[in-house]
């Protein structure tokens, strides 16, 4: 059972990543450093009421993504070995982490900040609108993100053996210390957090979804056997 609910939200994962990552990149950036020199949007980034509701739909499956992620972490838990158990509790308390932060992050700009622009009830709404490079929006996204590619990174060492297994635990572990990198070198160059949220956001998803595929793989080419033994 655990693998077939595996290998299912596998193969969620995929296609739902995809999704958010073609809806992400067809969004238009219209305030911060990669928008374009006209048309962008000043501050106090509250005049986006006639981008409402094009401008969030890119979010649909990025709050879809949120179970699946948490269901996939859980049955990559469910099969380890005894000796990996605090790994992949580990790995999953960072896939809630990311679950809640993420999961509030965007169901605000639906259920609060979108209905006030429309309703013209703007004031306050500076900090939270997803337009303002330097508000809570971005700063969710890049914490919450940063907790996926931790739980990603501890289900790493669950994964012991050759080929497919080991291609899991370099693309998890690379996906991780990119994420690192581009954190640190935004830093050290005085970056915009926008920049780090976009890298991160981009690197998590091709992460996704080539370790989803390899997951898929794996779910199905051994049901009722322990990941770690799969190989």
């Amino acid at each position: 059972m655990s693998n077939r609910i595996g290998f299912w939200a596998a193969v969620l994962t995929v296609l739902v990543t995809m999704a958010f990552a073609i809806a992400g990149v067809a969004t238009p950036a219209r305030s911060g450093p990669m928008c374009a020199t006209w048309g962008c949007i000043p501050a106090p980034y509250t005049d986006v009421a006639r981008f409402v509701p094009g401008d969030y739909l890119w979010m649909i499956p990025g709050l879809a993504l949120i179970p699946i992620f948490v269901v996939l972490i859980a049955s990559i838990g469910a099969l380890a070995f005894e000796r990996d158990r605090l790994l992949s509790r580990i790995s999953f308390g960072f896939a809630i982490v990311y679950a809640v932060i993420v999961g509030v992050d965007y169901f605000t700009q639906f259920a609060v900040v979108a209905p006030s622009l429309q309703a013209g009830e703007t004031q306050g709404l500076s900090l939270f609108t997803q337009y303002n490079p330097h508000g809570f929006f971005i700063a969710g996204e890049a914490i919450g993100y940063l907790a996926m590619s931790a739980a990603l990174l501890f289900a790493a060492p669950l994964f012991t053996g050759p080929g497919l297994l080991r291609s899991l635990r370099w693309l998890l572990c690379v996906g991780f210390a990119l994420a690192v990198a581009a954190f640190v070198g935004l830093w050290l160059l005085a970056g915009d957090l926008i920049a780090f949220e976009v890298a991160l956001l981009s690197i998590n998803w091709i992460v996704l979804i080539g370790c989803a595929t390899l997951l898929a793989v794996l779910f199905r080419r051994a049901p009722g056997a322990p990941v770690a033994s799969i190989g």
